[in-house]
């Protein structure tokens, strides 16, 4: 009879334990207006020079979560860059000079980068946020100055390319 009891104790403490609402709240990080993922094109002169079309860009706090840098990464889908910039979060912008390319032995610069909150429309016409960089690269023998722009991805199907 112990053991009976026992186990219905146990039974109803985890039954009543399991149909409690949460209270965890993960929160944000420190870069979150600015980070995200983006669905950009990679252009010079407006051509879109090496064919890419649109493909995925994203942009993250560093492991410190430091709200005055962000990783800006294309996940090697154009030029193979991922590099630490610096942020200006108050005003959404950010800039990244001789900047290691954690994917290439190289650096990359970016200038004019911003974050233009509701500035774009999706693919399927939602409002979305909006980003735009200039890019050049050290290996780069013209020294071009590439235009990376988009709109953030929004999660919904009929926006994803």
């Amino acid at each position: 009879m112990r053991k009976l009891l026992c186990a219905s104790g146990i039974l109803a403490i985890i039954l009543f334990g399991a149909c409690k609402k949460s209270t965890y709240n993960p929160g944000t990080t420190a870069t979150v207006n600015a980070a995200g993922g983006w669905w950009v094109t990679f252009t010079q002169g407006g051509v879109d020079v090496f064919g890419l079309g649109t493909f995925f860009l994203t942009t993250y706090n560093d492991a410190a979560n430091d709200p005055d840098s962000l990783w800006v990464d294309d996940l090697t889908h154009s030029w193979g860059f991922k590099c630490k910039a610096g942020l200006n979060y108050k005003n959404l912008t950010f800039t990244a000079t001789n900047a290691i390319n954690e994917y290439q032995n190289d650096s990359v610069n970016i200038a004019n980068g911003k974050v233009l909150p509701k500035a774009g429309r999706s693919k399927a016409g939602n409002p979305t946020d909006s980003i735009y960089m200039e890019a050049t690269f050290s290996d780069d023998p013209t020294h071009s100055t590439y235009i990376i722009s988009g709109t953030e991805r929004t999660g919904f199907i009929e926006d994803d390319y």
